[in-house]
């Protein structure tokens, strides 16, 4: 809503007060838009990504693939895939035409252009209420914390949004089509026409006025902005899955895809994955219902997570991005051309209340991008990535974080600057860090299941090891001042938060017999009271002896792993026994790289898992060089089912099959899934290989069964005569106490073939070539000899084939 500057009332009234009627206000505006005064900032813009299907599968691996060449301009634009439609449930007409939502009243003259809230009071310049006593601040609570109540600092007054009137969405619509046809009309040969020409002004010249309005700050503008909107009230724009609903295949698709927003923190990989509150914003997406010159100020995502928005539509929105590395100098621009406004309020850029023209920026050396996203279009923004924007009309976005495993670095240099300006967290760094990420190292080390690796580039270490470092520093600092006691139940019933700087205290915490409830951090735990020694403590969750033993355990030590989950006291019972169940699986895998010093331990080991190993089917013969090794016989049919730690969940056991299949010319092909989703599966030409896809230190042999005595039993019972020799004659061996070979210890299912005079030319370099294929290539390969194009014809093809490959230098 356009006012002039020396109007003492505004040149805009709504038809009543929201106070005194439920309906929505309508807005009359006078047309205040000049191309010629255009104040559009010349930029470059971020960079546009169109995965493809394949790449649409796995949102956190897309977002990997493209960090390198994206996360240099702080924010990128992500087209989906034609093909990707998800239904929007706010479009259906119980939603759109009757649920309401609240709003706040946005002043954009004054997003840039304003005086401090002590200086404005007393001016009499423009009657407009522009104080607000709690301000606007995007930060979320955690739950539980130690404290509830509003520091003095959140009590004094602050420029804020007020709160604007209710709308349903139709109803916004209206209004933002009934502002921007008004505030865009223009004039015919420079006077007024009898009637007003309707105008739909470009993406263009919405931005270049919207620029002009807030760094010339000559004409008052009023809008609503719908913004952090929570979808577990008001509702998601995509439809959310519930398990025994019945929806057609093709719903179904989108309510579990991972770039629906409410599955994306969660997804495996996300370091969120692990945070057991449900946190409105961070783990749960917000909504946002926008209209023309709506803002969002400049800002950086809380814990510096990465964000990702989606446009579900309307018209679109424009972004500012500034990259992570030059988010200190974009801070001290702002504090050079805003010095009044940060000496009155410290954490001004907290508050989301604050807007700077990126020319100024540019002026200051800060390096801005620009994307306009359109509906049906993702925004990315990366770790201490700035980035603000607005909205060029009537639209509904939503938004949440996620947090991939190079986040916590980022994380962590967060919650170190959050205690240094005494601001309070959304969630627990160190809790996340520690007690569950740790998980996934004992059992897996990866998650190869979904088609990354946590531990890769050592990323998860790195973070840990640092971060332990930190805590041991801290604690020499302190010296003899304080007496070490073990956590006890210390935050059960609560999140603990330093009484001073509000650092959480999942790890460490200070306190002293004179103030039984109050704690601090290690880094101001001097600053607790000045009590002796005797009556002040430091409560540790884990020693400095268990936390070097976790970073031992990252880096791969079998004995460290063993020790960490053994002093897991901070679990619950249950996962304590899924901890200890987790390692007496993988006592079998390790035991034969300890040494025959560890004989007892290799055999225990052996033991517990070969009677969880049930044989679901032995399958039936084949008399074929591939089909055994010196260590197992591999039949045909061959199916068994193990329990193990999850690979989509880390903290729960689930059964896993185990399968040998006929891939024709290759041999055997093993293949393994978990039993509750068949479709996600993995195979190999190797045993051992086709399990370590997912589980890199378990032993695939064991994990087949073919190494459990029942299993040993079924399968030799269908060779009576021995026809695989080479099995047989190291069974014979055996019996003979003929002690194994090294090469014998391996999966001999690698060296079958290698150069077997026995074995044909076409198999031995089919098989060998074959080793190297995908599990997508494998199964698409295994279907061509095995499925129904099987002829003779294919096989001469593929003998031709390799005549050429052996001839080739």
């Amino acid at each position: 809503m356009a006012m002039e500057v020396d109007s003492e009332k505004r040149s805009i009234k709504r038809d009543s007060s929201p106070e005194l009627d439920s309906s929505p206000p309508s807005p009359k505006v006078s047309p205040k838009w000049n191309p010629s005064e255009a104040c559009r900032p010349s930029l470059d813009d971020a960079p546009i990504f169109y995965p493809t299907n394949e790449d649409f599968e796995d949102p956190l691996a897309y977002i990997e693939k493209l960090r390198s060449r994206a996360e240099s301009f702080g924010i990128c634009r992500i087209v989906p895939p034609v093909a990707w439609t998800p239904p929007c449930p706010l479009k259906e007409k119980h939603i759109w035409e009757k649920s309401k939502f609240p709003t706040r009243v946005q002043l954009i003259d004054l997003l840039q252009n304003r005086e401090p809230i002590k200086k404005s009071t007393n001016s009499k310049k423009r009657k407009r209420r522009i104080i607000s006593k709690t301000g606007y601040s995007r930060r979320r609570r955690r739950r539980d914390s130690d404290c509830d109540a509003d520091s003095p600092q959140d009590a004094e007054e602050k420029f804020g949004f007020e709160t604007g009137p209710d709308f349903t969405l139709e109803e916004f619509q209206k209004y933002d089509e009934d502002f921007k046809g008004s505030y865009f009309q223009v004039e015919d040969d420079g006077t007024r026409a009898s009637e007003n020409k309707k105008f739909k002004p470009k993406v263009k010249d919405i931005e270049g006025e919207y620029w002009r309005i807030v760094e010339q700050g000559t004409d008052e503008v009023e809008v609503y902005y719908g913004a952090d909107l929570e979808t577990k009230k008001f509702g998601s724009g995509f439809l959310k899955h519930s398990p025994g609903s019945a929806k057609s295949l093709e719903v179904e698709q989108y309510t579990k895809s991972g770039w629906n927003l409410n599955n994306l923190s969660r997804l495996p990989g996300s370091v969120l994955a692990f945070e057991s509150c449900d946190i409105s914003g961070v783990i749960v997406p917000w909504l946002y219902v926008g209209m023309c010159f709506s803002t969002f100020c400049w800002h950086v995502e809380d814990h510096h997570l990465y964000s990702l928005n989606y446009l579900h539509t309307g018209d679109p929105k424009v972004w500012y991005g500034i990259p992570g590395d030059h988010a200190a100098s974009f801070e001290n621009a702002l504090k050079k051309r805003l010095p009044d406004l940060f000496e009155e309020q410290p954490d001004l850029l907290h508050h989301l209340v604050t807007q700077l023209s990126p020319s100024i920026l540019k002026e200051e050396g800060v390096p801005v991008y620009r994307a306009v996203q359109r509906s049906g279009e993702f925004i990315l923004t990366f770790p201490k990535a700035y980035h603000s924007g607005f909205n060029c009309g009537f639209n509904c976005a939503e938004a949440v974080n996620v947090a991939p495993v190079d986040w916590l670095v980022h994380g962590q240099n967060a919650v170190e600057g959050y205690s240094k300006q005494q601001r309070k967290t959304s969630l627990s760094h160190d809790k996340l860090l520690l007690e569950q990420l740790w998980k996934l190292s004992v059992p897996s080390r990866s998650w190869q299941f979904q088609g990354r690796r946590l531990l890769e580039d050592g990323l998860l270490t790195k973070a840990v090891k640092r971060r332990v470092e930190m805590e041991e520093e801290r604690l020499s600092e302190l010296g003899d001042g304080f007496t070490l006691l073990k956590m006890e139940g210390f935050d059960i019933k609560r999140e603990r938060e330093c009484f001073l700087c509000f650092y959480d205290l999942h790890m460490s915490a200070a306190s002293c017999k004179c103030s039984p409830n109050r704690f601090a951090c290690l880094t101001h735990a001097k600053n607790l009271c000045s009590c002796g020694s005797e009556e002040r403590f430091v409560h540790l969750r884990y020693t400095l002896v268990e936390l070097r033993s976790l970073v031992r355990a990252l880096e791969g030590d079998p004995d460290a792993i063993e020790a960490w989950a053994q002093n897991g006291r901070g679990q619950s019972p249950l996962q304590h026994q899924r901890a200890k169940e987790a390692l007496d699986l993988k006592d079998a895998s390790c035991s034969k790289s300890r040494g025959s010093s560890k004989t007892h331990q290799q055999d225990a080991g052996t033991t517990r898992l070969c009677q969880s190993v049930e044989l679901l089917k032995s399958g039936s013969l084949v008399v074929k060089k591939t089909w055994c090794s010196k260590q197992a016989i591999y039949s045909k049919g061959f199916k068994s089912r193990v329990k193990f730690v999850s690979v989509l969940d880390p903290t729960k056991l689930t059964n896993y099959i185990s399968e040998v299949l006929d891939a024709g010319l290759l041999g055997p092909l093993f293949r393994v899934s978990l039993e509750e989703y068949p479709s996600e599966n993995f195979s190999n030409v190797s045993a051992e290989k086709c399990w370590q896809m997912h589980l890199d230190s378990v032993n695939g042999l064991d994990m087949f069964g073919f190494l459990s005595p029942h299993v040993i039993q079924a399968l030799e019972a269908l060779d009576p005569k021995h026809l695989l020799e080479e099995y047989w004659n190291q069974r014979t061996a055996e019996v003979a106490g003929v002690e194994l070979t090294e090469g014998g210890e391996k999966d001999d299912t690698e060296k079958v073939g290698a150069s077997d005079p026995s074995m044909d030319r076409d198999t031995r370099l089919l098989r060998g070539l074959l080793k190297k294929a995908t599990p997508e290539e494998l199964a698409m390969m295994h279907g061509l000899l095995c499925g129904e194009t099987r002829n003779t014809e294919l096989q001469d093809e593929l003998s031709s084939l390799v005549d050429k490959m052996e001839r080739s230098p």
